[in-house]
């Protein structure tokens, strides 16, 4: 046998040897938690009121975790509802907020979501089938993001209605308040096309407290963000909802409000808030309306001068100036434009009005962020790549965007609790009597239970110890 033949067949497969330990601890760490959970259940069973929980026996759950399906056997009650009527209760259920069987934990849901916001779902479903001890379908990875984005939109609704009743749960204190808005359009599919086209604008919107400087890096401080399909009357209430929410707005003094010029977004300011055209789109008009350089500059000249008027003047009577019709139409475009957004061509901070201070540590902004954001938030994972999507889609997988862009994400969710996709079937399983010592107990030792393929000497690298000495859980 050549050296090279020995070396191949002495080749140590770390790829396999990490799969098998990765199983390996999948295997336990499923044993572990069903260990736990059981031995709370115990302890509610002791401390419950026994006059008003009987003990029915038990009853098997299954909850999808990032470690796989994770199976739960605990005790159901019967008991009596306020009606006098018999009810059945899983104290264990209510004490972990497990609603339902077959439920997906906080941290599954979490990952699935934060996956959907950056690939497809059937890339999703691959990410999450690979990386965690649970395989879903990509019509999984859908339900769960429609559901948890469903979740999230009815609790914006909730923000929204509290907004306006001026009991927002907002902690954050800024005497000025930046908020940008602008609108993308996306393709629809399905009855959606018949009903409103081959595209639709989504409303996005966002604020923040100013800048935060980081050496050459420049951030937006404590953004939040808003996006979706539906009118201007409900977007606005819900982006007021989602503001709220964080900030308190009884203590903004000023809104500085940035847009394209859409009615939208100029249309639906308070007395507390200054109009600005967007920067970015009131310069790329000039560009795009006039070809004559020198004009250009003259135009621009005149905007930097505060010369609204003039530069008013100067549009209209360039319209006769030249005899291309096409040119004729693009100033009169142009013309239009401005004079329907003459209030916002002056920046915000040239206009001499008091503007109040941004908090300790930011800058003030000049706004013109929003081109960025937008495709940042919604652009980049929902435009293009021929994806087309539904009314109610894609307000859902937006409002997951929104949280994830600004960093609240997970924290929403977690506070969400679980969530249980409409494909889950509950399947409850009965456990004899005699079986229960066997599964609960003195002396059971869930590792003892772990399917741990072929490695037998995993379980004592893993340490098979008691959970009840675990130092991860000791305070638990």
């Amino acid at each position: 046998m050549s050296i090279s033949e020995k070396t191949e067949k002495n080749k140590i497969d770390i790829r396999e040897i990490e799969r098998k330990l990765f199983i390996a601890a999948l295997s336990a760490g499923r044993s572990a938690m069903t260990e736990y959970l059981e031995a709370q259940d115990d302890a509610l069973a002791e401390t419950r009121d026994r006059k008003r929980y009987r003990d029915k026996g038990k009853r098997r759950t299954v909850l999808k975790t990032v470690l796989g399906e994770v199976e739960i056997n605990r005790r159901v009650y019967e008991s009596e509802d306020e009606a006098g009527q018999k009810i059945h209760v899983y104290l264990l259920d209510e004490a972990v907020g497990i609603n339902t069987p077959g439920q997906f934990s906080p941290m599954l849901s979490e990952l699935v979501a934060t996956a959907a916001c950056e690939s497809t779902y059937r890339e999703t479903a691959r990410q999450i089938s690979e990386l965690t001890g649970q395989t879903i379908s990509h019509q999984t990875a859908w339900a769960i993001t429609q559901e948890t984005g469903g979740r999230v939109r009815a609790r914006e609704e909730t923000l929204a209605a509290q907004a306006q009743q001026g009991k927002g749960t907002g902690k954050l204190e800024s005497k000025i308040l930046y908020e940008e808005a602008d609108g993308i359009w996306l393709k629809l599919q399905g009855k959606d096309r018949k009903a409103y086209g081959p595209s639709k604008e989504m409303k996005a919107a966002i604020a923040y407290s100013g800048v935060k400087e980081n050496g050459e890096r420049r951030r937006l401080a404590d953004k939040v963000a808003c996006a979706g399909f539906e009118g201007v009357e409900d977007f606005i209430s819900r982006k007021e909802g989602v503001i709220a929410s964080v900030y308190r707005v009884d203590e903004i003094d000023l809104r500085i409000l940035n847009g394209d010029g859409a009615k939208w977004i100029s249309a639906h300011k308070d007395a507390a808030a200054i109009y600005q055209l967007d920067p970015f789109h009131r310069n790329r008009a000039i560009r795009e309306y006039v070809d004559d350089p020198e004009l250009q500059d003259l135009m621009i000249d005149l905007l930097y001068a505060k010369d609204i008027d003039k530069l008013l003047a100067v549009i209209e009577a360039s319209v006769n100036s030249t005899l291309e019709p096409d040119e004729q139409e693009k100033r009169q475009r142009l013309f239009a434009y401005f004079s329907n957004n003459k209030e916002g061509l002056v920046p915000y901070y040239r206009r001499g009005v008091k503007i109040p201070r941004v908090n300790e540590g930011l800058a003030p902004a000049r706004c013109g962020s929003m081109e960025s954001n937008i495709f940042t938030l919604i652009g980049n994972r929902m435009k293009g790549r021929r994806a087309c999507w539904s009314v109610g889609g894609a307000d859902n997988l937006a409002a997951l965007l929104c949280l994830k862009h600004t960093g609240r994400l997970a924290a929403v969710l977690s506070a969400l609790g679980p969530i249980a996709p409409v494909d889950i079937e509950p399947t409850f399983v009965g456990l004899r009597p005699r079986e229960v010592p066997e599964r609960v107990g003195t002396g059971y030792n869930g590792f003892k239970h772990a399917a741990i393929p072929d490695m037998p000497w995993a379980k004592n690298m893993l340490g098979m110890k008691s959970l009840s000495i675990m130092p991860f859980l000791a305070g638990s």
